[in-house]
């Protein structure tokens, strides 16, 4: 079932946490090339396998199905790159998610694509079939830029890619940008983003360059390349902040802005904490309390889905104390912040020690409480964000320890009046 094993009927959620809806998500790990920044799980050059992959997908949402009986509101197809996976493909997959699983009428439904990859029939057709949010990895508006990393595509090609998407049918376009690529100048990033904003899009996503271990780019900078440093790329996280926000879109999340009413409802779900499951090798899922993976191998994903075995890498049961930590981590990245009386109600804990720390980081400028009493980061705060979260988690962790040496106290004392 979910990790490839037959459950017992007991053990089978009826409902998701809380009454909650559910999310999907659906990884596509075929790549036409792979980018030097790279590090999700995603292949070049192994078209030859998407047959037996769609097979063992298809088996697999089959299996699950009758364990997630829980209304679907969003459903994410990412990867890699879903678009190269054609879509005669990823018809068959969404049609078979609609009807195995109480998919919502209005729920958003969300394809990845690279600029290079889409043309207007293909796009026509998934709009037809159900598809009604496209994400487009546009990255840059400077053909250097792009070179410098391997992307795939054009500037001219992502125009093309957006205008056709607009003539499918699409009202719900996202695109990607990225700060602090090879080459970059605060020049250039501007150029980008005014680029970007001149196609239409409903929403952006601007993440700042990560170098990830194991990647080509990490190479390339072991072996001397210099990247924008850190500064460099707070002052262009700072600028794009304030200019989005110019331009009428409201930062929801740390890298994401979004116009009213456009924000991704399903990676809301994920800072929301709510539930989702996933397909694929990869892929991630926490439902029914507990949270677990599969393995990041195509060809082990596919013998275990059509040959039986498991595909799970890890899974565990998570308890309150870290749901509390979670809580912290994931909801202090959005603009929504945490809130006193929700967190006292969901996890009984003292939020005192958090409140006093996180006025200290209101007097520095990277916090602040809103009217409706809820404290989030600001923009500088979210440039530091890692650093502060990690210190209210170590404060909520004392807090939670403090806690039970005053009930074990509590209990020793209560012995000792009854032994007396």
């Amino acid at each position: 079932m979910f990790g490839h094993k037959k459950e017992k009927k007991a053990d089978r959620p009826a409902v998701a946490p809380g009454g909650d809806k559910l999310g999907v998500y659906v990884h596509i790990p075929f790549c036409k090339s792979k980018c030097d920044y790279c590090d999700f799980y995603s292949l070049a050059g192994r078209e030859e396998q998407m047959d037996r992959y769609q097979k063992a997908l298809l088996s697999h949402i089959a299996e699950t199905a009758p364990i997630a009986q829980v209304p679907v509101d969003t459903i994410y197809f990412g990867g890699g790159t879903p678009s190269l996976y054609g879509e005669k493909r990823l018809k068959e997959i969404l049609a078979a998610l609609k009807k195995q699983l109480p998919v919502d009428k209005d729920a958003e439904i969300t394809l990845e694509a690279n600029p290079d990859s889409v043309d207007l029939r293909s796009l026509r057709r998934l709009r037809r079939a159900g598809f009604n949010r496209i994400s487009l990895g546009m990255q840059s508006a400077c053909p250097e830029e792009l070179a410098a990393v391997h992307r795939p595509h054009t500037v001219q090609q992502t125009d093309q890619a957006v205008t056709m998407a607009k003539k499918a049918g699409f009202k719900n376009l996202s695109l990607d940008l990225i700060y602090g690529l090879p080459g970059q100048t605060e020049e250039s990033w501007r150029a980008t983003v005014e680029h970007a904003l001149s196609l239409i899009p409903q929403h952006l996503s601007c993440y700042g360059l990560k170098v990830e271990e194991g990647t080509p780019l990490a190479r390339r900078v072991e072996a001397g390349e210099v990247l924008p440093d850190d500064d460099t790329q707070a002052d262009r996280y700072l600028w794009t902040v304030g200019r989005l926000e110019r331009a009428g879109f409201a930062q929801y999340e740390i890298s994401n802005f979004a116009k009213p009413g456009h924000e991704s409802r399903h990676n809301l779900r994920y800072w929301l904490t709510r539930p989702y499951i996933g397909f694929g090798p990869g892929a991630h899922s926490d439902f029914g309390g507990r949270r677990y993976s599969f393995v990041r191998d195509l060809d082990a994903y596919i013998q275990g889905v059509l040959e039986g075995g498991s595909i799970l890498d890890s899974e565990e049961l998570i308890p309150r104390q870290e749901r509390c930590g979670e809580y912290l981590m994931l909801r202090l990245r959005t603009a929504l912040g945490i809130e006193e009386w929700e967190y006292r109600r969901n996890y009984f804990m003292d939020f005192a020690p958090l409140e006093r720390r996180l006025e200290e980081f209101q007097a520095q400028g990277w916090a602040e409480k809103t009217a409706e009493g809820r404290w989030r980061f600001t923009p500088k705060g979210f440039l530091v964000s890692n650093q502060l979260i990690g210190d209210l988690l170590d404060r909520q962790e004392q807090a939670q320890l403090s806690d039970v040496l005053v009930r074990a106290r509590a209990r020793y004392s209560g012995r000792g009046e009854q032994e007396g």
